[in-house]
């Protein structure tokens, strides 16, 4: 009876509507972000937060842009890492062009940069879709890879050919660079994912929402009704396309302090693809069960066996992952399409109905 439905009336069209309608809902994320913010730095160590936390929000963010794109407008694409990319490169010119201005808003203003390369490679999706427009985009992925190497204006014309990421400090406290803590770093990058996060949640759950599932389910009947294919396809890329460059410079100036083109190459695209696959289409929390089991499973490979007093070496690792995550996508793909988030959904029902049977 702690978790129940039943009995909790809506007395209007915005309660009906609402995120979590559902008080049990709305105290548990409360919890939950109670303990992310408050209890987490605390007693995590430097690897966890380095190793695990960190990286998983900022690609959970990532996937949560294509999501947005594949999972709610049904458009394909497989240029993400090249618009992390962007992302990446412009928040580093404009740190360097404009050091006094707070690097959050910087961070932010990048998503800016990407949303536009994205509504350019987005285009194409006006004239044609699914296998072909992922091969357009697959196009801009090499495009832009191609870019990071060979403009070096992009990385102020360094020997390296590497972007370095400079100290900038909030309030006196530095939350980039090498004297930045990683408790910092990751109170900042779980700030800006909660942000985005509430923000994707308020979309899809409005009219911009609606009109993308439409296209999504089918695009001659959205048409007909009056949604115009040409904005609505687009927004949709520049959306997405803003939320991978904010990932992206999340990625270099919140998590690995540098970066080259190789950072951005088309493995990345793929690996967010796969979250969104594994975490299932079409749902934000799946974004982040998707990015949690990619990265985390590698993690648990290495420690694991040595645990239990198996060796195993890192090639034998990075096999493994390949063979698990490979095996997971034709899992969902054929027998669970909704990915994890399904599964959450069936859990959280199980316990509405708990202690009586169905």
């Amino acid at each position: 009876m702690l978790y129940r439905e039943a009995g909790q009336y809506k007395t209007s069209y915005q309660a009906d509507q609402a995120i979590f309608p559902i008080l049990q809902d709305r105290v548990g994320i409360a919890v939950i972000l109670a303990v992310a913010f408050v209890l987490v730095p605390y007693v995590s160590s430097e690897f966890v937060l380095n190793s695990l936390l960190i990286p998983i929000l900022i690609f959970a963010l990532a996937a949560i842009g294509l999501n947005l794109l594949t999972g709610y407008a049904g458009l394909v694409s497989l240029g993400t890492g090249g618009f992390m990319g962007v992302g990446a490169y412009a928040c580093y010119k404009l740190a360097t062009t404009f050091p006094s201005i707070n690097i959050i808003i910087l961070i932010l203003a990048s998503g800016v940069f990407s949303a536009g390369i994205g509504v350019v490679f987005g285009l194409p999706s006006l004239r044609i879709k699914g296998f072909y427009l992922a091969v357009a985009t697959l196009a801009a992925q090499f495009f832009l890879s191609w870019c990071f190497i060979r403009l070096p204006w992009l990385y102020n014309y360094n020997v390296s050919g590497a972007i370095e990421v400079p100290t900038r400090t909030l309030a006196g406290i530095p939350i980039t660079g090498p004297n930045a803590t990683s408790t910092t770093r990751y109170l900042t990058v779980l700030a800006i994912v909660v942000l985005m996060t509430w923000l994707a949640s308020n979309l899809i759950h409005g009219r911009i929402g609606r009109m993308w599932m439409a296209v999504r389910d089918m695009d001659i009947a959205a048409e007909l009704i009056g949604i115009k294919l040409y904005r609505t396809k687009l927004l949709a890329f520049a959306v997405s396309s803003f939320y991978s460059g904010v990932a992206g410079a999340m990625l270099v100036f919140l998590w690995l302090g540098a970066a080259e083109a190789d950072s951005f190459n088309i493995n990345e695209s793929f690996l967010i693809l796969f979250m969104v696959i594994i975490g299932g289409l079409g749902s934000l929390i799946g974004s982040f069960l998707g990015a949690t089991l990619i990265l985390g499973l590698p993690i648990l490979l290495r420690f694991l066996p040595s645990y239990l007093g198996v060796p195993i070496n890192s090639a034998t690792v990075e096999h493994l992952q390949f063979m698990i995550v490979g095996a997971l996508i034709i899992f969902f793909l054929i027998i669970e399409p909704a990915g994890l988030a399904r599964l959450w959904q069936i859990g959280k029902q199980k316990l509405r109905v708990w202690p009586f049977p169905y």
